[in-house]
């Protein structure tokens, strides 16, 4: 490709409303355009990198047996009420009617719409298992898209699907999955993780998330030197209750003006902020639930969501909570409450004389005691874990960094299939419902993690398998010696199946070499006054450089041999 004949539009300032990295970059060396909040339009060379991507996996996952297809993305309300999803997915879920006022939804997922696919054509267990993948576009009504490509209202996604006879047979496909995956991530060319996670609105009994290492990631993944990773939604705190070695004494409903937070009633009161239980509450199908943590501690959603079953719950509003209980926010508490189902952590149990909101402005009781002032309906795991918490492996302190998840497998087993339906006849002559299996890949947010992972001060540093050109030839003026020899560079290369940039623009040396650092192409190949001497130089992205005699055979072999010893991740 000449540079004077592709569509690629740098900036040398960053856009103003740029949060991260991948954000900033990615526009700057134009692969992608910003058309709305979350809206994107990938440029030529995006369009490279996202195709490269959807390759490795489409390699991996045909690997594995998988069938690829392609499903519509407006799909019918029917569908996803029959799976109880219509109101549980949540306000992220994208919804339409038509001009018969018929309710549909642009797909943010298609576990529905692949299982009433099979209804009447999977139907014996000889035709098991099956897996049924697709790589198409996907929507979110994100409250807040942010991190340009990395939290999208429209974005590229794998999404696959397995339908099995036997909880055998799906762990044999589950694990394929897993190490398919893990293939991706490491011929991309990713640090990465595989973490236990949270089901969240997809459902099922296992899944395991695929997260790219990044400082700007928005999943904190905890890890221990045991081997043991997993999401801070999904890691079980394992600790022991700490119980407190003291008399109860009596209630007292104390005045507190103007204190709302854990920490500012704890300061007011001169008493540790584990002494005060923050009380939550939260709306969901069934009504109004109260969440007790301790004061220094925060609730896991996924965990209290996963515990009630119920995804659509959502932490109540203020206006909510003045209406229907008659007091601020900051005063919630449960001594005294009637007709609310109070959901309270491990951790509380051994807690005495501790502090809660007084259920009225300005007030608190304190010397709360579970058992004689109030009584929890249930008691589970409601925290969310945090670095040197215990390993719920082998019990050591756990490490935390932050990653961005870009891969996702879940078992679902029967939770689509029963709601709608969905049989297939055994060997015995019976109709069960299908055990099924669920596989994403975040393909536009890859993109974007491989630059969160892989950037300089300079721009972008593409790995090999993705970049969209492997190297830039830069003749460093219009001289008709230079152009001719760059152009016989170009043609020899290309000939020869490499993926060529032949900057032949009328610019400045400098202009050229600041687009291709910040488009990050891993190899240039710059003529210049060297030329006189009979030879070229080469420069990674990395930093080496070297000069190479101005031969094609030679300069193929230099940049081949470079092609082996290049590390993105490490710099000169």
């Amino acid at each position: 490709m000449r540079y004077t004949q592709l569509y690629a539009p740098t900036l040398k300032e960053a856009p103003a409303d740029s949060e991260v990295p991948s954000q900033e970059l990615l526009i700057r060396a134009g692969f992608i355009r910003k058309i709305a909040a979350g809206v994107y339009t990938y440029l030529p060379l995006g369009r490279k990198v996202l195709l490269k991507i959807e390759n490795i996996i489409r390699e991996e996952i045909n690997k594995i047996g998988a069938n690829e297809i392609l499903m519509p993305i407006i799909q019918p309300a029917e569908l996803w009420k029959q799976s109880g999803r219509w109101e549980d997915y949540g306000p992220e879920m994208m919804k339409l009617k038509d001009r018969h006022g018929r309710d549909f939804t642009l797909g943010p997922t298609h576990e529905e719409l692949v299982t009433f696919l099979v209804q009447n054509e999977l139907n014996s267990y000889r035709q098991l298992p099956i897996t049924l993948y697709q790589m198409a576009n996907k929507y979110r009504d994100e409250i807040r898209p942010r991190f340009g490509v990395l939290r999208a209202r429209e974005f590229i996604m794998k999404d696959g699907y397995s339908f099995h006879d036997s909880w055998e047979s799906l762990d044999e496909t589950y694990q394929a999955h897993r190490k398919a995956y893990s293939n991706i991530m490491e011929r991309i060319g990713l640090k990465y993780a595989v973490v236990e996670a949270s089901s969240g609105a997809i459902g099922g009994s296992e899944s395991h998330e695929f997260v790219a290492f990044a400082d700007t990631g928005e999943s904190n993944i905890l890890y221990c030197e045991c081997g043991y990773a997993g999401n801070d939604e999904r890691v079980p705190y394992v600790g022991n209750i700490l119980y407190d070695n003291e008399d109860e004494k009596a209630i007292e409903k104390v005045y507190t003006p103007n204190v709302k937070t854990a920490q500012d009633v704890a300061d007011f009161l001169g008493v540790p902020v584990r002494k005060i239980v923050k009380t939550l509450i939260y709306k969901g199908r069934n009504g109004y639930f109260m969440a007790l943590v301790p004061g220094d501690r925060e609730l896991n959603e996924e965990k209290l969501k996963a515990f009630i079953n119920d995804q659509s719950l959502t932490f109540a509003t203020p206006d909510d909570i003045y209406r229907d209980f008659g007091v601020p926010i900051g005063f919630l508490g449960p001594v005294g409450v009637k007709g609310i189902k109070i959901i309270a952590d491990n951790q509380v149990k051994g807690m005495k004389n501790f502090v809660v909101g007084g259920m009225e402005k300005d007030y608190h009781f304190v010397n709360v005691n579970v058992g004689r002032d109030f009584v929890p309906s249930e008691w589970t795991d409601l925290v969310v874990a945090t670095a040197g918490d215990p390993c719920p492996h082998c019990g050591k302190p756990l490490n935390m960094k932050k990653g961005i998840e870009l891969g996702h497998i879940f078992k679902l087993g029967t939770k689509y299939s029963e709601a709608m339906g969905t049989k297939y006849m055994d060997k015995d002559g019976q109709l069960k419902p299908f055990i099924m299996g669920c596989y994403g890949w975040g393909i536009s947010r890859t993109m974007g993690a491989i630059v969160e992972q892989l950037h300089d001060e300079k721009g972008i540093i593409w790995p090999l398998s993705v970049t969209p050109f492997t190297v830039v030839i830069t003749p460093v003026s219009t001289n008709e010696n230079l152009m001719n020899f760059a152009e016989k560079v170009y043609n020899f290369l290309s000939e020869k199946g490499e993926e060529v940039l032949f900057d032949d623009r009328n610019v400045s040396p400098g202009v050229k070499f600041s687009d291709a650092d910040l488009i990050g192409i891993p190899f240039r190949i710059t003529i210049g006054k060297a030329l006189n001497e009979g030879f070229v130089e080469i420069k990674w992205r990395t930093g080496k450089q070297f000069r190479v005699e101005a031969d094609l055979e030679k300069i193929y072999e230099a940049l081949q041999k470079s092609k082996e010893e290049y590390n993105p991740h490490e710099r000169y």
